[in-house]
């Protein structure tokens, strides 16, 4: 196993100057940052779990977040499992981890997999004992594709924090906020920078509406947030938006396009907007502060000594290189994350334009149109720029003559996110229509516009592509 080169969460909190008010919440509890590394909120002694290998199925994220804590520098993994998980890939995974041991909050799908089972939940208590040494603990991420069993990710402390400055959380009053899992990359950054940072963390739960959430987020004084880019168009379309007020408002995980840019720096005018590049394999990219779309093409003329991250474009596709990348896929039989020079192919298409690149899409996720490819992303970003349009969705309809055709489904704005009548649906239709032919060329203009009262978004917060 990889080596780490930092000490164990565990310790790297308790060397922090803990704010007062540090702690981690959701609707229903708090618990202190210090009340967590006095305690533990595992229902056996701490040393009874060295060097297990642990899949963690907490069914909310506080409680995972409590036994992070708990459990980095005493087990030898531990397999991080969103609540999103289909329990028909919990055995897989747990082979795949060679998962002994299972920590758990009463989720009755575990039971059959025949492990040893222990209790955690979100009460803290008086350690039994924290062994005084850390040990390496791998940290198993699962990928979020919406397709198949998902693959294990190898990280550790180290790849997994170092973007992270001790700058990030510099002001006094920083409340962080993500409306990620936790359990996922994108969550798991912000969770990380909060711990590291001894500031606050609001955390979502699954069973509390969107309105609601948003104006406890404005109750607890959130400054920074961060979310997909569907994460925060459902946002702007709640009737609570304005119910917070953050300094820092942060995009990743899907095509940050103009149009959502614009939206949120105009809904939230005293925040620094930003858009990140991140995955789970490649982790942190880069960050972009500017507020345009895409990122400046001078990322791949600094020099490695200028910078922790080397980027390089090969056959229109991003690569990167960093201390940050995942180690590898845990099963031996998956390829490589990185290619024998140490750069991990991202499968996200380019195109520069001017000065700057811009995000097509997904390589696998092209829509063959009579032999010429379509990005179903690219399109979305010029039908999102037509002032009537929330969000959008392209997808392929098949077509006996060219093989696919592009399709789309749109979601309107307030006050037009009324659904217009039928006659005013065929004219605005015809004019986002003619909006798309002004700037698309010819085949990639939807051939039909749908308006829909919602998007499906899947669990980890981007829009559920068709497969």
């Amino acid at each position: 196993m990889q080596q780490p080169t930092r000490p164990s969460l565990r310790a790297l909190l308790g060397a922090q100057a803990l704010r007062r008010d540090a702690a981690v919440s959701d609707p229903l509890t708090a618990v202190g940052l210090a009340e967590a590394l006095a305690g533990t909120n595992l229902r056996c002694d701490p040393a009874d779990l060295a060097d297990r290998s642990i899949l963690l199925a907490m069914p909310d994220q506080l409680s995972a977040a409590l036994t992070l804590i708990a459990l980095d520098g005493i087990a030898a993994r531990i397999v991080l499992c969103p609540g999103d998980v289909d329990p028909k890939y919990f055995g897989e995974t747990a082979r795949t981890a060679a998962v002994d041991c299972i920590v758990h909050g009463g989720d009755p799908a575990l039971a059959p997999l025949g492990l040893p089972m222990v209790k955690a939940d979100r009460t803290v208590t008086v350690a039994a004992g924290h062994p005084t040494t850390a040990r390496p603990t791998e940290w198993i991420l699962l990928t979020s594709g919406t397709t198949g069993a998902p693959k294990l990710v190898r990280h550790d402390l180290a790849s997994l924090t170092a973007p992270i400055r001790s700058s990030a959380n510099a002001q006094a009053d920083t409340v962080w906020a993500t409306f990620y899992d936790i359990r996922r990359y994108g969550g798991l950054q912000i969770f990380l920078r909060a711990m590291l940072g001894g500031t606050p963390l609001v955390l979502s739960h699954p069973t509390e509406p969107v309105d609601a959430h948003l104006r406890r987020l404005g109750r607890r004084g959130v400054t920074h947030i961060s979310g997909t880019p569907s994460h925060w168009r459902r946002v702007l379309m709640s009737g609570a938006a304005n119910a917070m007020s953050p300094r820092y408002v942060r995009l990743s995980g899907e095509v940050a396009d103009q149009a959502i840019l614009d939206a949120l720096q105009a809904a939230y005018p005293r925040a620094a907007v930003s858009h990140a590049y991140a995955s789970t394999e490649a982790g942190v990219g880069f960050n972009v502060i500017d507020g345009r779309e895409g990122f400046p093409a001078a990322l791949l003329t600094q020099s490695p000594q200028d910078a922790e991250v080397e980027i390089r474009i090969t056959n229109d596709t991003l690569q990167l290189r960093s201390p940050r990348t995942a180690y590898d896929y845990l099963d031996p039989d998956q390829a490589p994350i990185r290619a024998g020079d140490g750069f991990v192919d991202t499968g996200d298409l380019v195109e520069l334009r001017g000065d700057r690149y811009v995000f097509l899409g997904r390589r696998g996720g092209v829509i063959n149109v009579g032999g010429q490819k379509v990005h179903p992303e690219e399109v979305e970003a010029v039908l999102n720029q037509h002032p009537a349009v929330r969000m959008s969705l392209v997808q392929a309809r098949r077509n006996p003559i060219t093989g696919a055709l592009v399709v789309a489904d749109v979601v309107l704005k307030p006050p037009g996110g009324v659904m217009p009548a039928a006659a005013d649906q065929t004219a605005l239709a015809e004019e986002i229509t003619a909006h798309c032919r002004a700037v698309l060329r010819p085949f990639k203009v939807p051939s039909r516009i749908r308006f829909v009262d919602s998007l499906p978004v899947a669990a980890t917060g981007k829009l559920a592509r068709p497969s």
